[in-house]
């Protein structure tokens, strides 16, 4: 269950999010039309998860940012959109122009769990973790991935004895979630298992039950390193 609470003083904005946030489920929800009650809300209950306005009648967003708790996952909410540049400068995970359409915030959910599950420590996966799979939630044991490839916004997830799957994540937030010790990118297109290593050379590695051979990209030496680090003899 993700915590969420929504500041705007305009009740349709917060009626249109309420709603988004029942369609997705797994949603908590407060909403406040008092930047100052929802701000204090915030701070004593630390939520998840923040939707913002920007300009508001008596505050502006942005300032109200800088107040929130360390590791508040914070999305904006705004008409205005010059004010893209100076939300993501405050660490926001996501920015939604108004009027805000639903597969637009699905996406900005999707980034916020991302967000959430790699800053919780309590909630970092160990041996799985859970994506979403043509609209539904899919357990993915670490220990079965072979190798994810890039493809567009979305990645290609190969595992043994399993079918490939394609959930909805890009790669640059498929390499937030995995352990640093499991997994290394190797290329702008490849996250290999360390596990599934059969050998490799300074510019290929081959792994174990995948028939093609994976390219060091020119930019992932250091991986390369990491590499003979790992498997040189003690």
């Amino acid at each position: 269950m993700i915590r969420c609470i929504a500041i705007d003083d305009e009740p349709i904005a917060l009626s249109i999010i309420q709603e988004y946030c029942k369609r997705y489920g797994n949603i908590e929800l407060q909403c406040f039309t008092s930047p100052l009650a929802g701000m204090e809300c915030i701070k004593s209950t630390h939520p998840d998860l923040v939707f913002l306005d920007i300009e508001m009648n008596s505050h502006n967003g942005i300032e109200l940012a800088k107040e929130l708790p360390d590791g508040t996952c914070l999305i904006f909410t705004t008409a205005f959109s010059q004010y893209a540049l100076d939300g993501f400068n405050v660490d926001a995970v996501d920015f939604l122009h108004k009027p805000i359409f639903y597969p637009r915030f699905e996406r900005a959910i999707e980034k916020a769990k991302v967000f959430i599950r790699h800053d919780n420590d309590n909630e970092k996966p160990s041996g799985s973790i859970t994506l979403k799979v043509e609209h539904k939630n899919v357990i993915i044991n670490l220990s079965d991935i072979i190798v994810i490839e890039a493809m567009d916004n979305y990645v290609k997830i190969y595992r043994r004895d399993l079918p490939m799957i394609v959930p909805q994540i890009t790669m640059k937030e498929m390499e937030s979630i995995l352990p640093s010790d499991g997994f290394i990118r190797v290329h702008r297109s490849f996250i290999v298992s360390v596990a599934s290593i059969e050998k490799f050379s300074n510019r290929t590695i081959y792994l174990k039950r995948y028939p093609r051979p994976i390219p060091v990209g020119r930019k992932y030496t250091e991986a390369f390193n990491n590499l003979n680090n790992i498997f040189q003899p003690q």
